[in-house]
Formats: structure tokens, sequence, C-alpha cells
């Protein structure tokens, strides 16, 4: 439930008033109870003192000796006593002689007019052992102390203080001394406290009671004007803030407040707020419009952007001498980095990355120029090292941003595999050679497109054998940097593609590569924000291949002779071995039996063989069943014995140790399964 902000200062305030009043009630009462015991204490102490210094020595001997309570000393003692308990209002006024181990009383005062009852006199000579008078331990450490005082002829500096079931009492025992200063007898005198204590009690509740009654009036009165003057003004504001949260209205709002203090100023700063915020949401109206256009047309940029670089993977689906996949993630809407790949002839592939200096928009429209000048110049027929001297002389012409790229071309020759580049100030890319590890392409870098219009670039040439690959990107792959500010750096890229790679059994898609270095970077980052763009490109060579034989075909169990068929028939007239057709022939028929069985279960659907013998031996199996990843399977263990084993996983193993290279994609909703065999 919601409390106002009275009632909540109220009960503060109630609180605060109850700690009060007990505080002075409490400091009252203590303050009362120390003082009056204070005065009884000493009350008690001189009074004992005063009736020993009237005891006549030879009366105290006379009353003490045999027979003593009926020698004329007693009677005047007695009458003394009793005439001192009066007079004094003592509760218990006695004549007693202590002992080690008990006390003998002589002369109990009695005053009937006091109340006191005969009947619980203590005779003359009665002796009363400490154990049997005492009630408690502390009564017990009482008598014993008082012993201890006496026999050294001492009496009692402070009460003796008895709380039990004789009652609150103070006791003070003081010595009658001889000539000697031997204590012969002694005087017990005793206050009863509890009447004190009843006093203090009532003193309590009553203040108790004033105090109450007085903070409750100041706190009420303080109420009064706390509402007054604080919670109905705020109460007010908060009122008219509240409506116009719900009523979503700020336009001539405002509030009138007249309490000649702060709230009121507090009031002419929420009108002042208000006639800002009006002026802002105006101006905010203006922003968020401009910012919506500018908005929608970076989403246009961005569109545009990713339309021209190229996204359809394979993008030459004739060429199945090699594999390209690359991609490009903007720090920003539009980015300066691009990727480019083309034919510049029939046996020519072309490939590009480049990163343009800065982001945004100007870097992107700077990268639309130079990705566009790029190509066509290479088109035109221009070698590598003349289609950067010509682009960087057209970029350099009216540069007044002085804006630069760096940029990575690269020409392979399909039927060959010779690789000729040329580098401008780019990073270097990395090589792997089939069955080895990725390496830096060694080459001496030129100088950045649109640097100098005078720069002359030099190009290189490698021979990529079948398997080789190439991977290009741009620097913000090796620049992306994590929260503590380390760079993801050029050793961690290769130690990544390395590891991505190393399992020779099975080489990850380019597309799987790709993502995987992406993940790795994401990983690295840990969240820190991307500062630059990510391009990659990846291109693997599998070298000239004849035309691929294609077999479609129902996927049944039935047609399998007719599949393996076709296999030998392709491979009857080549220089392949007997045995290595023997092993194809049993990788061919473990796919397309599991094509069979699980692809369509229960139906029954179409299945593409496709064979390409050269170099190299392709085999691709396609349907378009149930997704599936055979080469996720792990292998199984053939240390152990077939009863030990798990089942299943045998046969595509045994593909994977047949074939040099296994293959799997998921694309336009098929199942790719590529399997490449060296023909040696």
């Amino acid at each position: 439930m919601k409390r106002t902000l009275l009632s909540r200062f109220a009960l503060s305030l109630s609180l605060l008033g109850v700690v009060l009043t007990v505080e002075t009630a409490l400091f009252s009462y203590y303050n009362s109870k120390n003082y009056l015991e204070d005065m009884y204490a000493h009350r008690v102490i001189s009074g004992s003192k005063s009736v020993a210094s009237m005891m006549q020595t030879a009366d105290v001997r006379s009353i003490i000796s045999d027979s003593g309570n009926h020698s004329g000393a007693y009677i005047r003692t007695v009458t003394l006593l009793n005439t001192l308990k009066q007079d004094g209002d003592v509760t218990f006024l006695s004549l007693v002689v202590p002992n080690e181990n008990s006390v003998t009383f002589y002369v109990d005062a009695m005053v009937e007019a006091m109340g006191d009852d005969p009947a619980e006199q203590i005779p003359y000579g009665t002796d009363i052992l400490y154990t049997d008078a005492a009630r408690d331990n502390e009564d017990l450490q009482n008598y014993e102390l008082m012993w201890e005082l006496y026999s050294h002829g001492k009496g009692t500096d402070t009460p003796f203080i008895t709380d039990n079931s004789y009652g609150y009492n103070y006791t003070s025992v003081s010595p009658i001394l001889d000539e000697d200063g031997n204590a012969i007898a002694a005087i017990q005198y005793i206050l009863d406290m509890q009447e004190v204590r009843g006093h203090l009690n009532s003193f309590l509740r009553t203040m108790l009671s004033l105090s109450f009654s007085s903070v409750a009036i100041a706190m009420l009165v303080y109420v009064l004007f706390v509402r007054r003057v604080v919670t109905i003004p705020i109460g007010k504001l908060a009122a008219f803030t509240k409506g116009i949260t719900d009523s979503g209205r700020f336009e001539n709002q405002r509030i009138e407040i007249k309490t000649n203090d702060e709230i009121e100023d507090l009031g002419k700063s929420f009108n002042y707020m208000l006639i800002k915020l009006e002026d802002y949401i105006a101006n905010l109206q203006v922003v968020t419009a401009e910012k919506e256009r500018i908005g929608a047309e970076l989403d246009v940029a961005k569109k545009i952007q990713a339309d021209m670089l190229p996204s359809i993977f394979p993008p030459f689906p004739l060429y199945y001498e090699f594999d390209i996949y690359a991609s490009m993630q903007p720090a920003k809407e539009v980015g300066g980095d691009f990727y480019d790949f083309f034919l510049v002839n029939e046996n020519t592939l072309g490939v590009v990355v480049a990163d343009v200096s800065g982001k945004g928009v100007p870097a992107a429209l700077f990268m639309v120029v130079a990705k566009t000048l790029i190509q066509n110049t290479a088109i035109s027929g221009k070698c590598p090292e003349d289609v950067f001297r010509i682009v960087n002389k057209m970029l350099c012409d009216n540069n007044d941003s002085g804006m630069f790229v760096t940029a990575f071309l690269g020409y392979l020759d399909i039927s060959t595999g010779n690789f000729t580049f040329v580098n401008a100030g780019h990073n270097p890319p990395l090589w792997k050679k089939a069955n080895e590890s990725f390496e830096w392409l060694k080459a001496r870098a030129g100088f950045v497109l649109a640097g100098d219009v005078d720069t002359v670039y030099k190009q290189n040439e490698i021979t990529l054998n079948p398997g080789d690959e190439l991977f290009l990107y741009t620097d913000g792959v090796t620049e992306a940097v994590n929260n503590e500010k380390e760079l993801f750096s050029d050793p961690r890229l290769l130690e990544v593609a390395n590891k991505l790679t190393a399992d020779s059994q099975h080489q990850p898609s380019l597309q799987e590569f790709t993502l995987s270095v992406k993940h790795e970077i994401d990983d690295f980052a840990e969240g820190a924000e991307q500062a630059d763009d990510i391009t990659m490109l990846a291109l693997r060579y599998k070298g000239r291949q004849s035309d691929m034989k294609e077999l479609i075909i129902e996927a049944k169990i039935e047609n399998l002779d007719t599949v393996l068929d076709f296999i030998s028939a392709e491979l009857e007239n080549t220089d392949c071995p007997m045995k290595l057709r023997r092993q194809i022939a049993v990788a061919v028929e473990e796919v397309f039996v599991n094509i069979a069985h699980y692809a369509y279960n229960p139906e029954i659907g179409g299945a593409v063989i496709r064979v390409a013998v050269g170099k190299e031996i392709i085999i691709e199996f396609e349907d378009r069943g149930k997704p599936y990843n055979p080469l996720e399977k792990p292998d199984p263990d053939i240390t152990l014995s077939a009863d030990e084993r798990e089942i299943g996983g045998l046969g595509i193993f045994m593909v994977k140790n047949i074939a040099d290279t296994v293959e799997y994609r998921h694309e336009d909703g098929k199942n790719i399964l590529v399997l490449r065999v060296v023909n040696n």
C-alpha cells in the first residue's frame, strides 16, 4: 500500500517521540532512584552507627551475660531501642552478638504502634544459624562478611541489600566496642525499601505519562505545521506532475505555489523545466524525423553496398576447379571494406580485398568508386600491376579528402593454378598448401592506392596446386580488440587458421572456415564494440577437371547397381588403379545406401550423383532429404571389439579413410556430400 509523505513523516516523528519519551522518563527515574538509594544507604549506615554509639558498654555486658534479660540494663536498652525504632521509622532494630556460624539476638525492638507483630519478635538469647537465616547464596555471603567485619571490630560502610522472600531491605551492622576496642556486640539496623521502590515505580509511570502527553501535543502541533507548509504544497506539486505524466501533455502546463520558501522555488523551477521541455520536444521531433530519414537512407545505402558485393555461393556453378567464399561485417551502418571476385576471362578468376581509410558514408562512397574502377580496369584485359597503376592515378585525381585504399588483387589461372597478384599496402594473405599448414604469403607490398600518383606497383606470382588455399582479410580481423585493449594480432590469426584446419581427415568448407574465424574473433573480443570493418575471402584451388557427368535417380536400394555402374563406367577408361576403383565403389555404396535409408524415410525421393575424373576424382552426392551432416558423427573406437563398440558410424569412417577429403554442406534445401580422391 502506498503511503503519503505526511504519514511517513508522522510515523517517523512518532517513533522519535516514543524514543524521547522513554529516554526522558528513564533518565528522570534513574536519577531519582540513585538519589534515593544513596540517601537511604547513608541513613542506614549513619543510623546504625548512631545507635551503637548510644550503647553503654556496662549495660551491654550486663545484657549479654547470663540472665541479662532480668537486669535493669536490659529494660533501659529495650526502651531506648523501641523509642529509636519508632522515632527513626526503622523496620528492624536489634542488639546482637555475631559468631562464626550464627548470630545471637539479645534485644529485638518491638513497637506495636508501628504495626509490629509481637508473635514475630525474636526472643532473648535466640541463636540463629546463618544457613537457616539466609534465603539465598547472596544472603549467606552477607552474613559471612558481617562476621568478618565484626571479628575485626568493624561495621558496614555500605548497606547489605537483599531482595528476596524477606523483602527488599537495606541492612547495616555497627559494632559496640569495649575499652580495648574489641567488639562485644553489634547493632543491626534494617530499613524496608519496598515503599521506596513503589514510589519510584509510581514516579516512572507519572513521568512516562507526562512525557508522552507533552511529546504527543508537540508532535501534533508540529505535524499540523508541516502539513500546512510542506506536505500540502508538495502534494499539490506531486498531483500536478502525475497529471502531466498521465496525460502526456506538456504544453501550457504551469503550477502556482505561494509558500515564500524553497517549495515555491521548486514550483518555479518546474515551470521553467516545462518550458524547456516543450522546446526540447519540439526540437526532438525535428531531430528524430531527420534521424529517421537519415537512418532510412543509411539502410538503403547498406543494402546497396551489400548488393554490390557478390553474395551467391558458389558463384560460378560451372567451374569445379575452385571454391570461393567471402563475407563483410561493417563496423557502422555502411563500411569502407570491400571484397570482389569476377571472371577476367573464361580462364582467369580475379579476386580483390580492400580497405578504405575511415568509416561510415565517406568511406562507403570511396569504396564504391574504388571497387568499380578496379573491376572495370581488370576486365578490360590489364594485368594486376597495370590495374593498380591506372586505378591509383584515377583515385588521386580530385582526392581533396585525402582518403586512400589498401588493396590486394590476384588473378588465378583456372587451368594451371598460376596465381599473379599485386599488393597495395594491404595485409599479407595466408597460404595453405594441400595437407600442410597455413603460412604467410611473402611478397613486398607497394604503396596504398590514392596515396601518390607516381606510385609503381610490382606484381608477384605463385603456383597453386589442387588443395591449396588462400585466405585474404582486412585489418579489422587482426586489429580487433577485447576489453583489455589487446589486439587479436597476426600470430593469433595464424594460430586460429591452423587450428581450424588441423584435422586432415575433414577439412572445413570455406564458409565454415570463415564463420569459425569470425566466431574466434567474437570470443576474443568478449563483447567489446567492433571498431573496424571485418572482411574475409577464402579461395581453394581444386584444379582443372574434365566435365562432370551426372546421374539423376530415385534414392532406393534397388538402384544401387545403376549407381555403381555409372561410377565404374567413368573410371573404366582412366589409369585409375583397380584397387582404388574397388575402394571408391565401397565408399559410393555406403553413401548411396545411407541416402536411400534415411534421407526421405519413409518416403522416396531423388538423388543426383555427379562424377569428374582427372588428377583428382570428384564424386558429388545431392539429395533434398532431411538435413544431416554425417561428418559430425564421432569416429568409432576401432580398438574395441564389435560387442563393445557403439552401433553405427563405421561406414562413414570407412568413407573418410578411402577419400582424401570429404566435404558436406547444406544449401538451398539440399544435402551435398563431396568425396575427393587423388588419382595416383
